[in-house]
């Protein structure tokens, strides 16, 4: 299981929409610097990101913003944005075990529960945690790396 690199860019992309606000135009190009990826994988999380409500999208050379105040946007918000988790389960089981093997008969009752209580553990860290803290956390690691 992995979640992929949508999820970590997003969160960059977001802090670097905060922190460099006010000093440059928040453009796809900019946050693709940053993140160094291809602007298009940039405009294609924005978009998700602006489907999800957290994020104002100008045309053009309009720039990006948050539509929201940071404290309010959580790791659980980001991660729903970008994330494709077919029917909400982050773990993807095997679709035929074998129900002449004693253990394939019986896997789906030993791991649903524990799967599904695994992801709501994560999903409640995830919510705890706020793109605001992110934020003073990215400004004291500038402070004291500069």
């Amino acid at each position: 299981m992995q979640i992929s690199s949508r999820f970590t860019v997003a969160v960059h992309v977001l802090l670097c929409m905060e922190l460099l606000k006010g000093e440059h135009k928040i453009t796809s190009d900019l946050l693709a610097s940053s993140v160094a990826v291809n602007p298009v994988v940039i405009r294609r999380l924005l978009q998700q990101l602006k489907a999800a409500g957290i994020v104002r999208v100008a045309r053009g050379t309009g720039g990006a913003e948050l539509m929201k105040p940071a404290e309010s946007i959580t790791l659980l918000d980001i991660y729903h944005a970008v994330e494709c988790v077919e029917e909400g389960e982050l773990f993807h089981f095997h679709e035929n075990p074998n129900p002449l093997c004693p253990v394939g008969r019986n896997i789906h009752g030993v791991l649903d529960g524990r799967l599904a209580q695994i992801q709501r553990a994560m999903e409640r860290e995830m919510e705890s945690i706020t793109l605001q803290k992110l934020l003073e956390d990215t400004r004291e690691k500038i402070c004291c790396n500069s």
